[in-house]
């Protein structure tokens, strides 16, 4: 079902009789709450704080006509492309308002979002803010901060053929955007990039994961209450209603999921040349030579593993190549470390997340049970189904050409397979698709360097895991099967964001060699013009050059 809510936002209501928008009803109660006129968002700087988030319970109490209708995707993606042209979003007053909104919603409703996240994959206190909540926070402050320096034009030089002139390159709002979440992480991955969308001065649907329901009727409860639903929209639902959503002409498609679903929505955006943005995964080495400091290696890829929604991250390790003086000593280290994270019973850990549902679950063992890697269990391999709980398990050697190699693993495994050198190591990884990111563990700087020249990927962190995510100067994003294009900050507002290049000339400064007829004189003036040759010009107009 499509979901859309009104026109106007429930968030800046306030019973006061000085709210501009409560006097709004009062003076024009036949046209009613959702015919209120557009100038009450424009004004809403002038209230919106001055009340707490009004619920739905309480905007029925008052007889104001909030329930949501029923909508096709046409007429959602027609009244968000009105809004856009209407030129609301493009205000940076606008945009500096919603993202002080989803700010605000994210703070106060901190507790409705754990408890959503908890629900749809067991995810704990701590996870979830430091994963999904201060993401989102960070984010907005970033933006605010930020936005107005965003969106300046950015003045830049010109050449010696346009003189008198001057250039800058103008950040323009794509259009109407479609956002497409994923479950993993269905907070973040939601708003992270509906923010660089707002910022960008774009309309925007929001299509949160049906995998993970609470988050999505969460999302769907409050982006009304919180957001200006002119040009936000939430739309829940399945296959059905992503297909439905897929078929409009959108000015951009975010999408954050698996290469095989990115390929349905390339495909749908060809149709109209609609630019895409993919986040996708793969499979994330991890590659580990004989200096590196084990102790702490152990530590950061346990977290870089199961401390990321149990392994079910795009950025997530996925295996590791060890060479063969260390391969034990490691995998020694990584079990002792699962014990200090989760104790000797992993399955009684608060702080461990559980498989999202039962089909990732029976896919997960089913890697597990298979011929070419049940005999490779080196620790841990327990699972409950009824829970959806798979211990943390570490596989040693297992066959290049096993089913875990082939696929991502999104999930609580992680083969551990030796090598020989970082020869062996670099040849495995540029063998298959390039990954989401690259960690690599050592001390020795010629190691980095070759590792960096030698393998392409989204990201590559040195002796560390998926830090690198959280760092907002650097942009986030695949290469070829693990995604294209990039977000995370500023990279979020480019994403949503088109250059426009502008140049300006006053009247003056007329050069009769630019137009017909042509003479050879006449080319050889255009010629040091069009090279910048300021010396030949110079001789040129002395007569001193022929």
């Amino acid at each position: 079902m499509f979901a859309s809510a009104p026109a106007t936002p429930s968030v800046v209501l306030s019973r006061h009789p000085s709210s501009l928008l409560w006097r709004s009803t009062l003076i024009f109660p036949s046209l009613g709450f959702r015919s209120i006129p557009s100038f009450c968002w424009r004004n809403q700087q002038l209230f919106c704080n001055r009340s707490s988030p009004v619920s739905v319970q309480q905007l029925d109490g008052f007889g104001m006509d909030y329930n949501p209708e029923s909508m096709d995707a046409a007429r959602i993606v027609r009244e968000l492309r009105n809004t856009f042209r209407s030129g609301l979003t493009r205000s940076v007053e606008w945009r500096l308002m919603q993202l002080r909104s989803i700010l605000k919603l994210t703070q106060e409703r901190e507790g409705d979002i754990k408890e959503a996240l908890a629900k749809d994959g067991d995810k704990c206190s701590f996870e979830a803010f430091a994963g999904e909540i201060f993401v989102i926070i960070s984010s907005c402050k970033l933006a605010l901060k930020e936005l107005k320096k965003w969106t300046a034009p950015q003045k830049v030089s010109t050449t010696l053929a346009t003189y008198p002139s001057t250039g800058a390159i103008i950040s323009e709002p794509l259009g109407v955007a479609l956002v497409i979440s994923a479950w993993n992480y269905p907070f973040s991955l939601s708003l992270e990039p509906v923010i660089g969308a707002i910022a960008a001065g774009n309309a925007v649907v929001l299509k949160p994961s049906e995998l993970a329901p609470a988050t999505s009727s969460l999302l769907a409860e409050l982006i009304p209450l919180y957001l200006d639903t002119s040009a936000i929209r939430v739309v829940e639902g399945g296959v059905p209603e992503t297909t439905a959503l897929l078929e409009q002409r959108w000015d951009k498609i975010f999408y954050t999921g698996n290469p095989r679903i990115a390929r349905i929505v390339m495909t749908a955006a060809a149709k109209h040349l609609t630019p895409v943005t993919l986040e996708l995964g793969g499979k994330c080495p991890v590659i580990i030579d004989a200096t590196a400091d084990l102790n702490v290696a152990a530590k950061r890829i346990a977290s870089g593993k199961w401390g990321l929604h149990g392994g079910q991250a795009c950025i997530a390790a996925d295996y590791i190549l060890a060479e063969n003086s260390i391969a034990s000593s490691l995998i020694d280290k990584l079990k002792v470390t699962i014990q200090e994270f989760y104790g000797k019973d992993p399955s009684k850990s608060s702080d461990l997340s559980r498989i999202v549902n039962t089909r990732h679950f029976c896919r997960l063992t089913e890697l597990l049970d298979d011929i070419k890697t049940s005999d490779k269990i080196v620790h841990g391999g327990e699972r409950d189904e009824k829970r959806l709980y798979i211990a943390p398990t570490i596989l040693h050697d297992v066959s290049i050409d096993s089913p875990i190699m082939a696929e991502e693993i999104f999930g609580p495994l992680l083969p551990v397979l030796t090598v020989d050198s970082i020869d062996e190591a670099l040849e495995l990884v540029n063998s298959r698709p390039k990954p989401l990111a690259l960690y690599l563990f050592t001390n020795k700087k010629d190691v980095k360097e070759k590792v960096i020249a030698e393998t392409s990927s989204g990201g590559i962190l040195i002796n560390d895991c998926f830090l690198h995510f959280t760092n907002s100067n650097l942009p986030f994003g695949g290469v070829g099967e693990s995604g294209m294009g990039a977000y995370h900050g500023k990279f979020s507002f480019d994403t949503f964001t088109h250059k426009k290049a502008l140049l300006s000339r006053s009247f003056g400064g007329e050069n009769a060699a630019r137009y017909p007829p042509y003479t050879a004189s006449k080319e050889k003036l255009v010629k040091c013009l069009l090279e910048g040759d300021y010396f030949g010009l110079v001789l040129f107009m002395l007569g001193l050059k022929s």
